[in-house]
């Protein structure tokens, strides 16, 4: 079967609300702390090797980067109102290494578009599996629960525990999840590596886009 997200194309980098595309169609949100391997989902996720950046310096993405996945030959610029499709990987940055100017302007925008944003229909949150559920995974989180949006956590990097330990920390995330969220909340592992899970989350935010 073809992979829709497979013609995904950088569209543009947002770093105001005033540079986001039309609040039209449907798109998806990652969301990710340094080094969770967020690009590399998004790449294995499109069957791309360099459509988001994997940087040697994680945390490199500061702005709202937005991918163009709608069908058609022009795209986006082409598609009748509400019929936009679009990837959206937000910034991943330790927090720590952020000037506190800059920290509050995420804040606000990340606030602002969370709130607002009507073509947000699902948020995936990328986690290692070896350390997840630190305090900005659950911040993105609540984002998505506030505005009743559906969630996907991705324990990326199940390559990196054995199968054993891999379930046993899926399952505890899981139950974690569920005490705090509810059901609004889903999890799987994941590695870009090895494809595992690919499919699984692939068809999440496939459903979520409308394809």
């Amino acid at each position: 079967m073809s992979n829709p997200l497979a013609r995904a194309r950088y569209l543009l980098a947002a770093h105001t609300p005033r540079q986001l595309p039309p609040d039209g169609g449907h798109e998806v949100a990652f969301a990710g702390r340094s080094n969770a391997g967020k690009s590399s989902a998004l790449n294995a996720l499109c069957q791309q090797k360099a459509l988001a950046r994997v940087s040697k310096t994680p945390g490199r993405t500061q702005q709202l980067v937005f991918f163009d996945v709608t069908a058609g030959i022009g795209g986006a610029a082409d598609a009748a109102p509400g019929e936009a499709r679009y990837l959206v990987d937000l910034p991943g940055y330790g927090y720590a290494k952020v000037p506190k100017d800059l920290q509050a302007h995420w804040q606000a925008f990340l606030d602002g578009y969370f709130g607002s944003r009507m073509a947000l229909r699902g948020l995936v949150v990328v986690m290692d599996i070896r350390h997840p559920l630190k305090d900005y995974d659950r911040q993105m989180l609540g984002y998505a629960v506030q505005r009743g949006l559906p969630a996907h956590a991705l324990l990326t990097k199940a390559d990196k525990l054995g199968r054993g330990a891999a379930g046993n920390t899926l399952q505890a995330v899981r139950r974690e999840l569920s005490n705090a969220f509810g059901d609004t909340v889903s999890v799987q592992t994941f590695s870009g590596e090895s494809k595992q899970g690919v499919d699984e989350a692939r068809d999440v935010v496939g459903g979520w886009l409308g394809f």
